[in-house]
């Protein structure tokens, strides 16, 4: 059994050509060269409905919650690129959370998210680099029992920061990246282990 620690990533964007999808693959293999065991995923692999009370009740959980919540289940750590849309939290990934945090079987919802350590990052192409949509997501995140990294990482004009290999341009930016992916394995890495 390997005591690295495993972590989810994936990007709070369904669009192939988002930036944020570009940012969460830098910084998963930045996880993986700290050490961590990552998996990319892609939301888009996981469609769901718009959360509905009435929905869950007569139908109960859709398959990719389900499926979700059992990738949740295996992984110690997220890693999450969110855009910012309107200031706040995008649909894609608000309803990700809300469907997981769901019960189902006799088990309760949060169980898949209470406790897990989490980094994140986010790129958009204006100057604040979707902070805004940050400080949301932290708070939804918090409040369903993540311990949210204090640092994260904010990609600032970002249809400029990537180079033709994906990799981003600014030797300052990649560094940043790789800090808080660093930090999250060793976060991570102690609490997975009893640390």
């Amino acid at each position: 059994m390997s005591d690295q620690p495993r972590i989810l990533a994936f990007a709070g964007s369904a669009r192939r050509d988002s930036v944020n999808k570009k940012l969460i693959g830098v910084a998963a293999a930045a996880a993986t060269r700290a050490g961590g065991l990552v998996s990319l995923i892609d939301l888009a692999d996981f469609p769901m409905p718009l959360y509905d009370g009435d929905l869950e009740a007569a139908d109960g959980l859709p398959e990719h919650a389900i499926r979700l919540q059992d990738l949740l289940l295996e992984h110690d750590a997220l890693l999450l690129a969110a855009p910012e849309y309107n200031s706040g939290i995008t649909p894609l990934m608000k309803n990700t959370i809300d469907w997981v945090s769901r019960s189902v079987g006799g088990r309760p919802g949060l169980d898949c998210l209470r406790g897990k350590t989490a980094a994140l990052t986010s790129a958009s192409t204006g100057a604040l680099g979707g902070l805004r949509g940050l400080i949301h997501l932290r708070y939804v995140l918090q409040h369903v029992g993540v311990m949210v990294l204090p640092d994260q990482v904010a990609v600032m004009r970002a249809g400029e920061a990537f180079a033709d290999d994906g990799e981003l341009a600014d030797p300052a930016r990649r560094e940043a990246i790789d800090g808080l992916a660093a930090r999250l394995v060793a976060t991570a890495g102690r609490l997975s282990a009893g640390g």
